[in-house]
């Protein structure tokens, strides 16, 4: 029988893999990062790697400084596009990743269906660590937990208290909330701020509020069998939005994470935004020295988890059981909560969600907001979750790419759907 670690494991779409191949290049350099090991003093040095913001910085060192034997080491990149393409690409090469490979969580299902590339980190002493809702991601169809679940995303709305007063708007965040409890309140009240502040869009991207309407749809491209059903009611419903939002200005019609978007932060580009708990942390480093920050305690149409991320362990790797524990550890309620304090990652453990550090905790950057508070409740009115069957991720990728090109004038609305459907069937 082959070991693990020369397997070539099966990968859950091919489509995924040749995707992930033409971009390996361009976004991994084709190199071998992988530095775990031990050293010749019988130190062992486990890499974790973690894309946009964890909130490890703080937490890796504190592990450092209390452990002589195990040392940790953060690989971080920015996207998880470009984690996605370093993971396919060494799991299929049967080397090279991480200890610890951190997967955002629209991903799990394809890495669920992987056979034998990722340890079971099944222990009873970690039972009801987790919701229930989220635990239920962490496992494959044998019940094995492939992932240890670091963050939720319930989402608020994030938006520019001083834009708003611009336009003659309220700034106080009970009254705003109050202005946009469904979708049609929000693109209304979008419309009256870009008539008198003409020069900034109502929202981010359209990429975003794509991803934050998607998530209040149970089914939106495949059946609970796994059947492709990318032509229905509710997603046409947000494809019509979506599109059509960005004629009417609303949108910065910049791609998300990219470096004009980044940019936008700190010319008044926008005014509002879909807030998951994670993203707080991203506002707060793009938006360094801009004033006006806040966050109502809202998500248009009732509640939305966008995101939420997961801690696995790949069997390729040397140091199986030091990775399992340093996973084990990053994950504790104690320890997330601390992550939430430094980058606002809302904690998916129940201990956590409980503690005083998070239900007391406010956000200077955001107004003294009650973040703690804002977050809890808005992961109570999540009511749907939508359904991620093995190539949700995939075709995900080809919705947000239709966007783009309705965005970037490429394709009108019809052409881009035409196009979107033809890049769904392609997958297979």
């Amino acid at each position: 029988m082959q070991t693990p670690k020369t397997r070539r494991f099966r990968l859950a779409s091919s489509a995924l893999l040749a995707l992930t191949l033409a971009t390996t290049a361009a976004a991994c350099g084709g190199g071998d990062d992988d530095s775990s090991g031990s050293s010749a003093d019988g130190v062992t040095t486990i890499t974790v790697a973690t894309f946009n913001e964890f909130g490890y910085e703080g937490l890796i060192d504190e592990w450092n400084e209390s452990h002589d034997d195990i040392k940790v080491e953060q690989v971080k990149v920015g996207t998880w596009d470009d984690a996605k393409a370093n993971l396919y690409t060494k799991l299929a090469a049967g080397s090279g990743l991480s200890d610890i490979e951190a997967i955002e969580g629209d991903a799990m299902p394809a890495i669920l269906a992987e056979e034998g590339a990722f340890e079971d980190l099944t222990d009873e002493e970690l039972d009801g660590r987790w919701l229930p809702w989220v635990e239920e991601k962490t496992l494959n169809a044998d019940g094995q937990m492939i992932g240890y679940a670091t963050d939720i995303g319930p989402e608020g709305i994030c938006y520019r208290a001083d834009l708003f007063k611009k336009a003659g708007l309220p700034t106080d965040r009970e009254e705003v909330a109050g202005l946009m409890e469904t979708w049609d309140d929000y693109f209304a009240l979008g419309e009256e701020f870009v008539k008198k502040v003409p020069d900034t869009a109502w929202y981010d991207s359209s990429g975003g509020l794509a991803q934050a309407m998607l998530n209040q749809v149970e089914n939106p491209f495949e059946s609970d069998d796994n059947t492709v059903e990318v032509e229905n009611a509710e997603l046409e419903a947000v494809w019509a939005d979506v599109t059509g939002n960005i004629d009417k200005g609303l949108s910065t019609t910049l791609p998300q994470w990219s470096d004009d978007w980044t940019a936008s932060f700190q010319n008044d580009g926008f005014a509002t935004m879909a807030c998951p708990g994670w993203m707080l942390g991203v506002v707060e480093g793009n938006a360094e020295g801009v004033e006006g920050w806040d966050i109502a305690n809202v998500f248009p149409g009732g509640g939305g988890n966008w995101g939420g991320s997961f801690l696995t362990v790949p069997s390729q790797g040397d140091n199986i059981e030091e990775a399992k524990e340093v996973a084990a550890w990053l994950t504790a309620p104690e320890q997330q909560v601390k992550a939430f304090a430094a980058k606002g990652t809302f904690p998916s453990q129940v201990e956590a969600l409980e503690s005083d550090e998070v239900t007391s905790a406010t956000n200077a950057f955001f107004n003294d907001a009650p973040t703690g508070e804002i977050l809890a409740e808005r992961a109570q009115a999540v009511t749907v979750q939508p359904y991620k069957g093995p190539k949700y991720s995939d075709i995900l990728q080809a919705f947000q790419a239709a966007v783009l090109r309705v965005d970037d004038g490429s394709q009108d609305a019809a052409e881009s759907w035409d196009q979107f459907l033809t890049d769904v069937e392609a997958l297979g």
